[in-house]
């Protein structure tokens, strides 16, 4: 059964509502949370790609990557859990794994059933909530990763339209 079903959630997913690029984050985290997500994408198999600026690299040690300069620019990990459907991971903050999706991208029940896929096998494996915020409205998130549940559910009402 479907974590959430795209007639119930679908206003989450307008880009013209939420912004094209909502804010997906796992607060409370450490560097070694962080290095358990750079190992799930190696053990899941999934596509990804590490890159400094313009320069791709073999993806570092969380902990390297995570001590870089404050004035270094900040590296980011692609990740795409199935064809066309892309993470970007952002090194901001030791204290929290944050990344991107492209609504444009999660259209539709098969699309949004790979997406909570995705959430759900990064939050048991960190034990943690993960959540999805509007584009630069961090800290009220509208669905997530619910431990306790073991499933994506929804955090927020959803819009009438």
């Amino acid at each position: 059964m479907a974590d959430l079903l795209w007639d119930d959630v679908k206003c989450f997913f307008d880009p013209d509502l939420m912004g094209s690029l909502p804010d997906v984050r796992v607060p409370d985290v450490s560097v070694e949370d962080w290095q358990t997500v750079l190992d799930l994408v190696v053990e899941k198999g999934w596509k990804c790609q590490y890159s400094e600026g313009e320069r791709v690299l073999p993806a570092p040690r969380a902990e390297a990557v995570l001590s870089r300069p404050a004035d270094a620019e900040c590296p980011d990990l692609r990740v795409w859990p199935a064809a066309d459907v892309l993470a970007i991971f952002r090194f901001h903050a030791n204290d929290e794994v944050d990344f991107d999706v492209d609504l444009r991208e999660l259209q539709g029940q098969e699309r949004l059933d790979v997406f909570c896929g995705f959430l759900r096998e990064i939050g048991r494996r960190l034990g943690k909530p993960v959540l999805m915020d509007p584009e630069g409205d961090s800290g009220h998130p509208v669905l997530g990763f619910d431990v306790g549940a073991d499933r994506v559910v929804l955090l927020a009402d959803p819009q009438v339209r």
